[in-house]
């Protein structure tokens, strides 16, 4: 959930604040950062800094910011969606600051700067942040993108000239790729191809927030004879605040929804949200018949621009045989990869990127563990330093010898329910059972067709619980991970639930308050 918090003597400032889906509970709630820990801590910070408009790097900051109430800096596009969401909730939006990429800010004792990066969506910065006697920079999340359709390249020069920076804080979510994520531009050419092979009407199913792929995909239809329209609220909304800051002037003239059955089939190309078979979404009414002013026919072709986010393979998966069977066409990741690009730095770029800045030390985040454990691998055959690989609730200290964990705090678990957030309760305490200390277990699986695996360490923190043989649970867990029968996410949860707690009941003296977390990953391919 992107809630970084950096500290110098008494200052404090937090780095981003999003929000993530919980695949794994019913009704799919948002959870977003807790707050215990800092303020157990004593920290509150006097500025929260935003690298760019995703919302898993803004999606909490309207729930958690009127416990700050400090200044709140973002670049204009991500200015406008806060503002947005302020407005949802009957927040004034007055403590929300625009800074234009490469631009400076002071607060407190820290000095920061907007350092312009490409990644899926404009705007992306990373934070170059002076304090002390130290220069770190936080990359957010990016790539180098040759052609990246809406906004310059990455200037090298620019990050050259901070060489040698203290530490970098950086981006793990394609580090055990090889080679260099595709382009912007490479992907448009391959749209405009494909759509040129489309007879009847087509749908593109895309994030919202990835206006270059929008832009392009508008584009590569009207140089094919086809008028494009708009369907998702999301996707509305992200055009029009990207068009009130300039970046769509050259879009083509937009069709309403309502209009699309007087064109003739090949003249039409709409682009929706629900990608990753969100229920409620665009793609998912069309699939059902259920839209009220479009319906998908025989001969139609939906094109799948966008990556399936571990999770929610079987809700897609239900989608596209929703499509399938009204004889709609369904092209994806799968079957034309060229549709679609990753918005993270593979090796290359890793490489590339920090030979320009040289960084002394690397603390690797994003991603999960096999992801920051390759990215620590790559840092040190370049001879940077990669002493540690966080997880969430880790206190870490930089000072002159180094980086190092001061503390480790479990983080329990806070959802979004009724309009506030409050605390998830744990699996033995919706049972009533007394607490006695409390377990946090983060799992991430993988589903083998027959049944579900673990992929990686199984993560648990444990507070004031009774000591447990965490080789023999792991053992055991991993068996009834085979033997479950369930489709998604929610049904394991909901099947795991009785038997974690019959197991801690059996082996533990006093039944703590647990916290599971399922995380869905891609089986990772070995050669």
């Amino acid at each position: 959930m992107n809630l970084g918090l950096y500290g110098h003597e008494d200052a404090w400032i937090a780095v981003d604040c999003g929000m993530m889906i919980r695949q794994d509970l019913p009704d799919a709630p948002l959870q977003v950062p807790s707050l215990e820990t800092p303020e157990a801590l004593g920290i509150r910070p006097q500025a929260l800094v935003i690298t760019h408009g995703h919302e898993d790097h803004i999606g909490a900051v309207a729930w958690l910011w009127p416990r700050w109430q400090c200044p709140v800096y973002a670049t204009p596009l991500a200015a406008g969606l806060l503002r947005a969401k302020f407005l949802e909730r009957g927040l004034a939006d007055g403590a929300i600051r625009v800074i234009e990429p490469g631009e400076a800010l002071e607060s407190g004792p820290f000095t920061l700067r907007y350092l312009p990066l490409t990644h899926s969506i404009p705007e992306s910065c990373a934070l170059l942040i002076a304090v002390g006697d130290f220069r770190v920079l936080h990359t957010g999340d990016w790539k180098l993108d040759p052609e990246p359709l809406i906004g310059p390249p990455v200037q090298s020069s620019l990050f050259r000239a901070l060489a040698p920076v203290d530490l970098v804080v950086g981006d793990s979510t394609n580090a055990p790729m090889p080679g260099h994520s595709r382009s912007e531009g490479d992907v448009a050419r391959a749209l405009e191809q494909r759509l040129a092979q489309c007879e009847g009407r087509v749908v593109v199913t895309c994030f919202a927030s990835n206006l270059a792929r929008v832009l392009a995909v508008a584009r590569a239809a009207e140089r094919c004879g086809r008028r494009v329209s708009l369907m998702g609220r999301a996707m509305e909304r992200m055009v029009a605040v990207a068009r009130g800051l300039g970046y769509l002037d050259d879009m083509p003239a937009l069709v309403p929804v309502s209009d699309l059955g007087y064109l003739p089939p090949a003249e039409v190309l709409v682009i929706a949200t629900g990608s990753q078979g969100e229920p409620r979404a665009a793609l998912t009414r069309l699939a059902n018949g259920r839209h009220h002013s479009f319906e998908l026919m025989a001969g139609d072709t939906v094109l799948f621009s966008a990556k399936a986010i571990p999770g929610n393979e079987h809700q897609i998966e239900r989608l596209k045989h929703a499509l399938r069977r009204l004889d709609v066409a369904v092209w994806d990741e799968f079957n034309h990869p060229e549709l679609h690009a990753s918005g993270h730095p593979a090796q290359d770029e890793l490489r590339t990127f920090y030979g320009w800045i040289r960084p002394r030390q690397l603390l690797p985040v994003h991603g999960e563990r096999r992801h920051q454990q390759a990215h620590r691998e790559l840092a040190e055959s370049m001879g940077i330093e990669a002493p540690l690989a966080p997880v969430n609730g880790d206190l870490i200290r930089l000072d002159g010898e180094g980086l190092t964990l001061e503390s480790r705090h479990p983080q329990r678990p806070c959802i979004v329910s009724q309009d506030a957030v409050t605390p998830l309760p744990g699996l033995t305490a919706e049972r009533g059972s007394p607490r006695h200390g409390i377990l946090h277990l983060a799992l991430s699986v993988a589903s083998t067709g027959t049944g579900w695996t673990r992929i990686g360490r199984l993560m648990m923190d444990a507070h004031r619980v009774s000591a447990m043989d965490e080789d023999s649970f792991t053992e055991w867990l991993d068996e009834r991970l085979e033997e479950v029968e369930a489709e998604t996410l929610a049904e394991l949860r909901t099947a795991l639930q009785p038997l974690i707690t019959s197991w801690l009941g059996q082996h533990l003296r006093q039944l703590p308050d647990v916290h599971l977390q399922l995380i869905a990953v891609e089986v990772p391919a070995f050669r």
